[in-house]
């Protein structure tokens, strides 16, 4: 053998015996071709739904804003909390309109039209318009409402220009969780309530709740459902809203919103739902009262589509008609 060849031989032996030494069997792993190496996962975020009580942005409201020019104000003091939420729903106890004329209401609310601007400063996604006060104005009162709501892309639910649009669910989708709203009241005449060919309220019917919420059910993930009963300054829900209440759970809701007693009422756990029986006043001009100056934010936590806890937090209501927490 040629010294030349014993050279390249030994040269050889020391580069294997020097990977040997620093790369032992079983140190790493060879890359195949298409392997590659998965980004680490975060767990998902929870999703939280914020529930508020009456809002009205008429009269001694509607007045300050005027006078200031500050079509925020009612929300100025709260509104950094209410857009944190990633869906906040209220009930709106108003018309918002320049047109209509009052009719058959002892106190008649009708807000300028550039106080929708106040709900999506605060970050509304949807309210309920079922209550006794959005026909106050007529029905031309009541489109104008849906229209500039949808013009700044609030959803409303319980009422609409047809009794389809009054039934059907609002659906919110937030990171693939689906939430279903629904809305009633049982607080006007059969003869506000929307029909087939024309405007107005999601009347309350207990066989059409039952298949509105079964509808809402095969929709969507979280079916919350609204309503608007009960007596006024009364800080204990009723037989009424009792047996209401229940039967929406009963049917397959996960939560129910009250409204209507400008008071907070109780909090209760019913079977695999939630019931807030009232939450009270959120932004009014009720301020003879301690009791009409309070109102609950309820703030409900999703998880993997599943409601895992509800909270209740106090709202302090100004003289100067503003909410603030507690």
């Amino acid at each position: 053998m040629k010294y030349w060849q014993v050279g390249i031989i030994l040269a050889v032996l020391a580069v294997c015996g020097y990977a040997i030494i620093t790369h032992p069997p079983g140190a790493f792993a060879v890359r195949q071709q298409g392997e590659h190496t998965p980004a680490p996962t975060s767990a998902p975020r929870d999703i939280t739904l914020r529930f508020v009580g009456d809002i009205m942005l008429s009269r001694s409201v509607g007045d300050t804003m005027r006078v200031l020019n500050d079509w925020r104000w009612p929300f100025a003091l709260i509104a950094s909390t209410t857009r944190s939420a990633d869906l906040i729903f209220g009930n709106l106890e108003t018309t918002i309109s320049s047109r209509g004329f009052a009719s058959g209401c002892g106190f008649c609310f009708r807000a300028d039209p550039r106080a929708a601007e106040s709900l999506k400063f605060a970050g509304f996604d949807v309210v309920s318009i079922a209550n006794n006060h959005i026909m106050d104005y007529g029905l031309v009162a009541l489109e104008d409402t849906i229209a500039l709501l949808a013009s700044h892309s609030i959803s409303s639910v319980g009422g609409g220009r047809t009794l389809q649009d009054a039934r059907g669910p609002v659906i919110r989708t937030v990171r693939d969780t689906r939430i279903a709203y629904l809305a009633y009241t049982d607080m006007l005449p059969a003869s506000k309530r929307a029909t087939a060919t024309s405007a107005g309220v999601n009347l309350y019917d207990a066989d059409a709740m039952v298949e509105d919420i079964s509808r809402a059910r095969s929709l969507a993930d979280i079916v919350v459902v609204s309503f608007h009963t009960g007596t006024e300054y009364e800080p204990k829900h009723n037989a009424l809203q009792e047996r209401i209440y229940h039967g929406a759970i009963d049917a397959g809701a996960d939560l129910v919103i009250g409204h209507h007693p400008h008071v907070v009422q109780e909090l209760e756990r019913y079977k695999n739902g939630w019931i807030a029986y009232s939450l009270g006043n959120f932004v009014f001009d009720q301020n003879w009262s301690d009791a009409t100056r309070r109102g609950a934010m309820l703030d409900v936590i999703v998880r993997d589509n599943k409601i895992i806890s509800v909270a209740s937090r106090a709202i302090d209501i100004s003289r100067q008609y503003q909410p603030s927490l507690h």
